[in-house]
């Protein structure tokens, strides 16, 4: 098992049968449903679809539902009058009918009230930049600094603005009622600002009914001014790093992204690397060099999951790429076990996961990895209620079968985000603590190739209150004393 793992969007592309199912046999643990573009009758067909190859495989592949957030965007543009270039004036108004490059709205109300003249308006990813040079009551009349072809739809970023959208819009209120309805493993939120938008789409989840876990997208300087609130509040972390670029110095961002990892490492909570990873396989059929070295650099950097978007939604070569980023981080995850590389056997110093928000729970999981690598165990198996302990231990990395034992199938798809984890699900006999442990030996040894005499570190204890308190150590053959 590889145990960087693989989000892939899911688009026009790939939401056939065929393709999703090749995609998960090449390495896919996680489907990404992107609301900001197509309906919710498409989205349900993937579902659908994606339970069912999923189940035939017996796989625990997990959906994420990432709503599209405040994101500010292009009305419809004419495809035949859609072209800029630099010096060309324009202008943004607030009408919602088809424009040109020549005159456009867009879907905020606000957005020539909160955009001042001298400020910036990027479009597409800051491929299009125009200048405001004078701001009317109804519209923004701009110059065309960075010309190209306005599409309709297309993201607009203003780093010099400070919009006073909400977090969650009526749009993401519907979607997620939706989503939630459908059962979703996790929901992303686009473009947070501050903690307090995690928690406000928290309290929304709530009143819904579930517990649904949350990933938050770090895009905004905002974002990265509360990182360490935002990382507390959220569930797992995904680094967007196409707007994170154009609203910031893109030379900060292979930084920033190190910086984030190592936060979320100790924090415990997963973290994803997004945004352009094989971006030249929407097209071609292999990627660039430097490609394959930013996807490399993610997985030894120690992020949990990268992130396919374009190349499997609309690209050319969704299984293909799946293939190539599994390959990728197959040969990061053996090069970190080669003489002179990273001590793999040895628990970092550095690392407390979990320690400010449970110093008893860290040392749990501190404890576990640092006896299976002392006793070169062959495997650490975890009870798991909330998922917890399991996804801390995997924040060290022990490279050696790391399984979470859960008796909901639901449980164990929302391990697919985390490093090296993999879900086994057991009976509720075994999870109640009915069933002796032999029986649970005699799986592990059937599916992992255990033989006797091999070390495993059993961790928690499914009769006990607190099941991720206590740790274990058993000899495969031998019966526990």
């Amino acid at each position: 098992m590889i145990p960087t793992k693989i989000v892939a969007t899911v688009g026009p592309a790939s939401e056939s049968a065929d393709v999703l199912g090749r995609m998960l046999e090449a390495g896919v643990h996680v489907l990404r449903l992107n609301m900001s573009h197509g309906k919710q009758a498409q989205h349900q067909r993937v579902v659908e679809t994606a339970r069912r190859v999923a189940a035939d495989r017996g796989l625990h592949v997990a959906l994420l539902a990432d709503l599209c957030g405040p994101k500010v965007r292009t009305n419809e543009i004419d495809p035949q009058s859609a072209a800029i270039k630099p010096g060309d004036r324009c202008e943004i108004v607030r009408d919602a009918g088809r424009g040109t490059a020549a005159r456009f709205g867009t879907n905020y109300d606000k957005f020539i009230d909160e955009v001042n003249a001298g400020h910036r308006v990027l479009i597409d990813d800051g491929s299009i930049r125009l200048r405001v040079r004078e701001r009317r009551p109804d519209r923004l009349l701009c110059e065309c600094e960075m010309g190209g072809v306005i599409g309709t739809r297309k993201g607009l970023n203003v780093p010099d603005s400070s919009l006073s959208i909400s977090a969650i819009t009526p749009k993401d209120e519907d979607d997620l009622k939706w989503a939630i309805g459908q059962g979703v493993d996790f929901v992303a939120l686009s473009f947070v600002r501050r903690a307090d938008d995690v928690q406000a789409l928290r309290r929304t989840i709530r009143k819904l009914g579930a517990d649904t876990p949350i990933v938050s997208k770090v895009e905004t300087p905002q974002a990265i001014d509360d990182i360490d609130a935002i990382v507390q509040a959220s569930d797992a972390i995904l680094v967007a790093r196409g707007d994170l670029g154009v609203e910031m110095n893109v030379t900060q961002v292979p930084f920033l992204q190190k910086d984030i990892v190592w936060r979320c490492r100790r924090a415990g909570k997963p973290v994803i690397i997004a945004t352009q990873m094989l971006h030249s396989m929407i097209e071609r059929s292999t990627p660039t060099r430097a490609e394959v070295s930013d996807v490399a650099n993610a997985a030894l950097e120690g992020a949990d999951a990268v992130m396919l978007s374009g190349e499997s939604a609309t690209g050319a070569n969704p299984v293909e790429s799946v293939a190539m980023m599994n390959r990728i981080c197959e040969e990061a995850y053996a090069f970190t076990s080669r003489k002179g590389q990273r001590r793999a056997d040895v628990v970092d110093e550095r690392l407390r996961v979990g320690h400010e928000s449970d110093p008893t729970s860290s040392a749990v999981a501190r404890s576990a990895a640092m006896v299976a690598l002392d006793l070169q165990a062959k495997l650490v198996a975890v009870w798991c209620r909330s998922g917890r302990t399991a996804r801390w231990i995997s924040k060290y990395q022990i490279r050696r079968p790391l399984v979470a034992l859960a008796a909901q199938d639901r449980m164990c798809r929302r391990m697919a985000l985390s490093y090296g984890l993999d879900p086994l699900l057991v009976s509720g006999e075994l999870m109640s603590g009915a069933a002796p442990w032999e029986e649970l030996e005699a799986m592990l040894a059937a599916k992992y190739g255990l033989e006797a005499g091999d070390v495993i570190v059993e961790v928690g204890d499914p009769r006990a209150r607190e099941r991720g308190s206590s740790i274990a150590i058993h000899l495969v053959g031998m019966c526990p004393a």
